[in-house]
């Protein structure tokens, strides 16, 4: 038989028209792929970050075979994923997402949907685009390639857009929300600051991949109290000082972090200083300039990371397990806080029943005593206060706890017993 035959033959195994059989020459390859959904599935997630050298590209590949490629790397990463990803798929991935529109993360898509194709692509919609990446979109149009835009459902507007992955396996978009909330506006860095924010989650475990998203987009999700909770950060920007801000560290409160960069990369990535925030963070890092591709498993219990290369003297067996932070929440909790922007309170503001209004107080009088207040948070022993419809405890005469509805008020003697089923609430710091 001809090498050109073979290697058409291997071309069809991929796209998943030819299933009955396949060349001997092509069965190495296949071994993944069959070991995933063919004779011997695991049941497992699992998600693969590639080594693209300076950008970002991974595949998620859901225990019941939907395979989601993130970003595409750049044009000089082509070659490799060209051959990379025929073998972990056997048919065309089921959706691709661009977290936004820079070249580190599509310039190699165009030669991937040619060897792999897709049956549909994701990407933010942002205004300001390059003109290489509008003509990118047009030819992947061309080609039957659906082209969607991330959007809450029209039905619950304050819900999140979740993309079921079978088998328990959910994406779940949490930015951007258009039309519902606008655009973040950043004049010199918008493309960035709107990238497209997921949680991939399986049971207990969870990934959150945050783009090239930087710190504006991080106050802006911590602002809105939506749960980012993770066991890994795919750490945003390529781990550049201005995203993986300490506070957004402490809220998704990650096990494990991925950063995609290049070695010697001109950008100085990861910083020093990122690196620092994870580290005092208790995150265990994993650099593909250092580490080569990173293959992460999950079973919904635990995670399961794998590293290309491991540190001198280390078993070539080794892997670093992760256990689980939980379910993803309910639903209806997914509503988070009014952005910011609209200002809208929670409640018609009143005092709780079981604490007096405070006498009105002259201006300059009430200003020391809520500045006195914040400052004595910490030996304050109690009582604490919090609505049924929130997360959050506050001190009782705080702005947040003034807003609560009386017949949502629950009070609490001690911050511990509070502690035990809300978190502080960042007004006041309780």
């Amino acid at each position: 038989m001809s090498p050109r035959l073979l290697a058409l033959l291997g071309t069809l195994w991929v796209l998943g028209a030819c299933r009955e059989s396949q060349p001997e020459a092509a069965a190495p390859q296949a071994t993944e792929a069959r070991r995933l959904f063919g004779s011997e599935p695991d049941g497992k997630l699992h998600v693969y970050f590639f080594d693209v050298g300076q950008g970002d590209a991974a595949l998620i590949v859901s225990p019941k075979g939907t395979t989601v490629l993130v970003d595409a790397g750049p044009q000089s990463a082509a070659a490799h994923l060209v051959n990379r990803l025929p073998e972990l798929l056997i048919r065309p991935l089921d959706l691709v997402i661009l977290t936004h529109p820079h070249v580190d993360h599509h310039g190699a898509l165009d030669s991937v949907l040619r060897r792999v194709g897709a049956r549909q692509l994701m990407e933010p919609q942002v205004p300001g685009t390059p003109p290489a990446y509008d003509q990118l979109l047009t030819d992947i149009s061309a080609r039957q390639i659906q082209v969607v835009s991330p959007a809450p459902p029209t039905s619950t507007p304050n819900a999140p857009q979740r993309i079921n992955l079978g088998d328990g396996v959910s994406l779940t978009i949490l930015w951007p929300r258009a039309p519902a909330e606008p655009l973040l506006d950043a004049p010199e860095t918008a493309l960035e600051a709107n990238s497209i924010v997921m949680r991939l989650s399986y049971g207990e475990t969870s990934v959150l991949f945050m783009g090239d998203a930087l710190a504006q987009t991080e106050e802006y999700l911590l602002a809105r109290e939506v749960p980012l909770k993770s066991t890994l950060l795919k750490v945003g920007a390529h781990g550049l000082p201005g995203a993986t801000t300490a506070p957004f560290l402490a809220r998704v409160g990650a096990r494990a972090a991925v950063i995609s960069a290049g070695k010697g990369n001109a950008f100085g990535a990861p910083a020093p200083a990122t690196l620092e925030r994870m580290k005092a963070a208790h995150v265990q890092v994993f650099r593909t300039d250092v580490d080569g591709e990173v293959q992460v498993v999950s079973d919904g219990q635990s995670l399961v990371v794998s590293p290309q290369r491991l540190p001198r003297g280390t078993p070539t067996d080794t892997r670093y397990t992760h256990a689980g932070q939980g379910p993803t929440p309910e639903p209806d909790f997914w509503a988070g806080k009014p952005a910011p922007s609209k200002k809208a309170p929670e409640e018609p503001a009143a005092p709780p029943p079981e604490t007096p209004a405070p006498a009105p107080a002259p201006p300059v009088a009430a200003a020391k005593e809520k500045e006195k207040e914040k400052g004595d948070s910490k030996k304050y022993t109690g009582p604490y206060v919090a609505s049924r419809k929130r997360p959050l405890f506050h001190i009782p005469n705080c702005d947040g706890a003034k807003k609560i509805h009386a017949e949502n008020l629950i009070t609490y003697k001690t911050r511990e017993e509070a502690a035990r089923e809300r978190r502080p609430a960042q007004d006041c710091n309780p």
